[in-house]
């Protein structure tokens, strides 16, 4: 007789897969409010967002540490399923490239938060970077060659330098109002274009 739990090696339960449904929606919720606010936002303000009591996000998340943590490998996992995803949708590889890039730069505004969330856990931090670098460098590689191919980039582009590059432009973007990090990521992504062919008919 069935008794409502996973045998093992077999697939998820219903309830088991309503969880995790809620969970991701929950992460959803305090991704949104992150961007908006910053880490510090009232956890009230993420349960209203996510049409949930304020102790379910406790049950879950028992200190902000651990909601900020799970926000940020919920995003590197997101960032990285929407490059393909994206890629797919076209309408061409750059301008995958530039939604994607815009996506990144609201991972990095969370982002922004952590280390002050995580107070003095280096180990814990290293162990983001990493997980950040193994999942997003594939993913924004395969952009860049991907745009290359189509001949609208040149070819070679750094995954890595071009990250790095997005995330020192973002730096101060959540204290000053007058810096708009968004846009100067859009100058940079769309200098990546090569230069039209220019009319040899012209003098």
């Amino acid at each position: 007789m069935n008794d409502g739990k996973q045998d093992a090696g077999g697939p998820p339960t219903p309830r088991r897969k309503d969880a995790r449904r809620n969970q991701q929606a929950l992460l959803d919720a305090a991704a949104a409010v992150f961007v908006a606010s910053g880490v510090d936002a009232p956890v009230r303000d993420i349960a209203a967002r996510a049409g949930v009591g304020m102790g379910t996000i406790y049950r879950h998340f028992p200190t902000r540490a651990d909601l900020v943590v799970a926000v940020y490998r919920h995003q590197v996992d997101a960032c990285a399923e929407a490059g393909p995803a994206l890629l797919a949708a076209g309408p061409t590889p750059h301008a995958a490239l530039a939604r994607w890039a815009d996506l990144f730069v609201d991972f990095l505004v969370t982002k922004h938060g952590l280390a002050s969330a995580l107070h003095n856990d280096g180990d814990g931090f290293d162990a983001l970077h990493t997980v950040f670098l193994e999942r997003l460098l594939p993913v924004c590689a395969e952009l860049l060659d991907a745009a290359a191919a189509s001949g609208e980039i040149r070819a070679g582009l750094d995954a890595y330098q071009l990250l790095r590059g997005i995330g020192n432009l973002c730096i101060g973007d959540d204290s000053d109002p007058r810096y708009d990090a968004r846009g100067l990521v859009a100058l940079l992504v769309a200098g990546l274009r090569t230069p039209a062919p220019q009319d040899s008919g012209r003098a």
